[in-house]
């Protein structure tokens, strides 16, 4: 039973945090078919600003507000001197734009703070742990659960009763029918933008609560989990993101807690040979859309 339950602590936190990136990528992509490979440096940009934050002195709870509000500002940004001008373009461009700007950002990130990780010291009072049954979780994985919970509930919220919200909902739909309706194409996507953001950001910090540094790199695999998750879930597919990522979570702690320890070294093989077998069942995802193809 002890072993259930710290499975479970350990899919919902994981979990959460791969889902809030995951929404991040498919909030973007339902209003401008792009997946939006800088996430990642989103998400080590928030990092680097709760490290400036602790240094600075500020306290940690206003390191973290900034560290958050430091993501949304930055995709904002992001989307007006790099996205804009080729909003129109091919996929293709919009894609290879995504790549340049996240290796634009890892190159600043090397050259100008540190190729190598920082350590960010949490406070004692984030560092015990709380009794479950026989088992303990820590604090920071308690914190993980319910701060990632409570971002996923706020942001149902936000979509289900905002107008905001129902505009980008509507824009995964068809776009041009939400523009007839008064939203400014421009700026329902650096609202769109600003979400994607605030999600890295706060993935950003929970993630580096967690792992207790930050590198240049920190976003690339967490980004590249949140990709499968998207396609998991169903391109575009909001609540596909949410399930895609608990879903991806499970599978990565079930074999990361029952493999074998001679298939260890193929463990992320496994995972995605899983993942495979879910996406030859649900080609579309497990929310998408069935397309039609024309011949």
């Amino acid at each position: 039973m002890d072993a259930v339950i710290t499975y479970v602590v350990n899919v919902v936190s994981l979990g959460g945090t791969y889902a809030l990136l995951a929404l991040g990528l498919a909030v973007v992509f339902s209003v401008l078919r792009l997946i939006n490979f800088a996430h990642g440096e989103l998400m080590t940009l928030a990092g680097y600003a709760l490290l400036a934050g602790i240094v600075l002195g500020v306290p940690f709870w206003a390191a973290v507000v900034a560290a958050i509000i430091t993501g949304g500002l930055a995709a904002v940004i992001m989307e007006a001197t790099a996205f804009r001008p080729v909003r129109n373009a091919n996929p293709a461009t919009l894609l290879m734009t995504s790549f340049a700007v996240a290796m634009l950002l890892q190159v600043i990130f090397q050259n100008f703070i540190s190729a190598r990780g920082q350590a960010i010291p949490v406070p004692e009072v984030f560092t015990g742990s709380i009794s479950v049954g026989n088992g303990q979780i820590s604090i920071v994985q308690a914190i993980s659960i319910v701060v990632s919970l409570a971002s996923l509930v706020a942001l149902t919220l936000f979509f289900g009763r905002s107008s905001w919200g129902w505009a980008i909902r509507g824009a995964a739909d068809d776009f041009e029918t939400v523009r007839l309706m008064g939203y400014r194409a421009s700026r329902l996507i650096a609202v769109a933008f600003l979400i994607s953001g605030l999600l890295a950001g706060i993935a950003g910090v929970l993630w580096v609560m967690q792992r207790g540094s930050v590198d240049p790199l920190m976003g690339l695999k967490p980004v590249l989990a949140a990709f499968v998750v998207v396609v998991i879930g169903g391109l575009g597919s909001l609540p596909g993101a949410v399930v895609g990522g608990y879903l991806l979570a499970g599978i990565e702690i079930a074999l990361q807690t029952w493999l074998p320890e001679s298939f260890i070294p193929f463990r992320d093989a496994l995972t995605f040979v899983l993942v495979i077998v879910v996406l030859s069942l649900f080609p579309n995802g497990l929310f998408g859309k069935r397309v039609a193809l024309k011949v």
